[in-house]
């Protein structure tokens, strides 16, 4: 089930200049630091962000196919060959796919060539047995869960009449499966946006756009003016993806630094993003920042 409208997904098409064009400039320099004064809308990365993973893709990946008889794999060269198969399937068909292959489809690519990167040589029949037992696996809550501060975080904003959806880089099944089997449903999440719908990916601003538009239609004030980028707090953990990503759309950004990689977050730091470690943290600073809400 797609969660965006056709309008969107047209919309997603167009070219959409970026709102601070001096900010497109920027790579790897530093960014101001900037506090909203208004925050209407909140956009919110999935994985690492308001959902964690459960075990490790190693850990997923051996137990099938060791259920599925299939013995020996090196569990050192998973997560290595995983990642090449992803890049390669990502470059190959972006976007999960688009229009080209469903998310099963594309997923089964992914999975066979990291399995193949491995050095583990499987039949036909056994590809399918591994990949659907993956497949099915990766569809459940058994990989995933909530972290604890993600639904009181999302009571709060709807107590302050904040509209509040999810902006991911990934295919339908969370929206239609792995959300609300965690409890997030549209009355926590209003909208949700995922690049396999649009064929668009974060960091292009046609995506954040695209979120607003769909987040205007949930705004409890919309006999107001339509919500402007700089009324939108976009909250995630990548930093081109969704610190500068945001920025260059003119949307306010936080990163969170979920599992504590001081390294890579001082980087984020010293390259001008807000970082927290959870969302508690996040509803500090806007009332710190002593801004209108909703």
């Amino acid at each position: 089930m797609s969660y965006c409208t056709p309008l969107l997904r047209s919309l997603s098409r167009q070219k959409v200049a970026p709102v601070a064009t001096s900010f497109a400039r920027r790579s790897m320099g530093t960014w101001p630091k900037m506090r909203p004064k208004r925050v209407r809308m909140i956009t919110m990365d999935v994985t690492g962000t308001i959902v964690s993973f459960r075990g490790s893709l190693e850990e997923h990946y051996i137990g099938a196919a060791t259920k599925c008889g299939i013995e020996g794999v090196n569990g050192s060269k998973i997560n290595e060959a995983f990642g090449q198969a992803y890049r390669e399937t990502s470059d190959r068909y972006p976007c999960f796919g688009g229009d080209e292959l469903t998310a099963k489809q594309w997923w089964k690519e992914c999975v066979v060539k990291s399995f193949l990167y491995a050095g583990v040589e499987m039949s036909e029949h056994q590809q399918d047995m591994v990949f659907q037992r993956i497949y099915s696996r990766f569809g459940s809550n058994i990989c995933y869960e909530l972290f604890p501060d993600a639904i009181p975080f999302l009571k709060w904003a709807r107590r302050n009449n904040i509209v509040c959806g999810v902006l991911s880089n990934a295919d339908e099944r969370y929206g239609d499966s792995i959300l609300p089997m965690l409890g997030l449903t549209h009355d926590e999440l209003q909208f949700q946006c995922f690049s396999k719908d649009l064929m668009i990916e974060k960091p292009d601003a046609r995506l954040f756009m695209a979120a607003i538009k769909e987040g205007e239609a949930f705004l409890p004030s919309q006999h107001e003016h339509p919500c402007d980028p700089s009324e939108v707090l976009h909250i995630g953990n990548d930093f081109a993806k969704d610190f500068e990503g945001a920025r260059r759309t003119g949307i306010h950004a936080v990163l969170l630094d979920r599992y504590d990689e001081k390294d890579r977050a001082g980087e984020w730091r010293r390259r001008g993003a807000l970082v927290f470690t959870d969302l508690m943290d996040v509803l500090e600073f806007l009332g710190r920042s002593d801004c209108q809400l909703g």
